[in-house]
């Protein structure tokens, strides 16, 4: 298993920033964290990616973000960060942070299961 918890959300006036970050803990038969990041989820819409991140570095981003937000994570500490500047009304949001938890298995990868947390508010006032 792998447990998330978020903090960081808020409310914001547009053009401001905001850092949100997801602290992952492993237990059980869970080994590694691979890959973490952001969605969000506004009223009456599907979730949408926002950001990804690999354990190596690698990220992506949705192009309504790009310029304006920034994914890192701290693998020793398994937390994943959202810093968001220059935020627009239409950033409001719930943010979900996930990780992809790996079990191994005679030092092989047998599972990947993906875990949510439970969602932080971004509000961005015009």
């Amino acid at each position: 298993q792998v447990q998330l918890v978020e903090s960081g959300g808020g409310l914001v006036q547009a053009g401001g920033s905001l850092r949100l970050s997801c602290a992952a803990s492993k237990t059980g038969s869970i080994d590694s964290i691979n890959g973490m990041g952001w969605f969000l989820q506004a009223p009456g819409k599907q979730r949408e990616l926002v950001a990804t991140i690999s354990s190596s570095g690698s990220t992506n981003y949705a192009d309504s973000v790009k310029g304006r937000f920034t994914i890192s994570r701290d693998n020793a500490k398994n937390t994943v960060y959202l810093q968001m500047d220059s935020l627009k009304p239409e950033d409001t949001a719930v943010y979900l942070c996930y990780a992809e938890g790996l079990e191994y298995r005679s030092g092989r990868p047998y599972s990947t299961k993906i875990y949510w947390g439970q969602g932080t508010q971004v509000t961005v006032s015009s």
